[in-house]
């Protein structure tokens, strides 16, 4: 008769599988449509209560509309969508909002062209208007926000 004297441990738990990268770009696009979904609601929110509500002229309540979205987007993207990312610089900031100007600027010349060009003036028409305007500049915000403003820090990306 032999005794076994080894002590038999159970197995560890196998170490979790690191995120598909299809996964994180599911979430993150997600995130982005979070925030950015807060930001829209911004948008129209200004641009209605200046252009039906006070009767400002369209481009301005337009333009004011989007700056004060972006202006609160960041704060979204900054703290919540993208806070996994490379702490916030100087560098960081003046990008988010370069790109997010240009985005603006995307958005007006959209809006100016259905508003004006193809005369969409009613309340109806000049929110279809700036909702097709919105979207498209959002495209171009999510591929230069997570590429160049805030980029996947090389330690987490492993």
């Amino acid at each position: 008769m032999t005794a076994n004297l080894t002590e038999t441990r159970p197995a560890a738990p196998p170490a979790p599988a690191p995120a598909r990268p299809v996964g994180r770009v599911v979430l993150e696009v997600v995130k982005f449509g979070i925030v950015g979904g807060s930001g829209v609601l911004v948008n129209f929110l200004v641009f209605n209560l200046l252009l039906h509500g006070l009767r400002w002229q369209a481009m301005t309540a337009t333009v004011l509309a989007s700056v004060i979205a972006m202006a609160t987007n960041y704060l979204g993207f900054r703290y919540f969508a993208y806070r996994d990312r490379a702490s916030r610089t100087h560098r960081q900031i003046v990008l988010f909002f370069v790109f997010s100007g240009l985005g603006v600027v995307m958005e007006i010349g959209l809006f100016w062209a259905g508003y004006h060009g193809l005369g969409m003036q009613s309340v109806m028409e000049s929110n279809a208007a700036k909702a097709l305007s919105i979207v498209l500049a959002s495209a171009f915000r999510f591929l230069v926000y997570r590429t160049w403003v805030f980029q996947q820090d090389a330690r987490s990306a492993v």
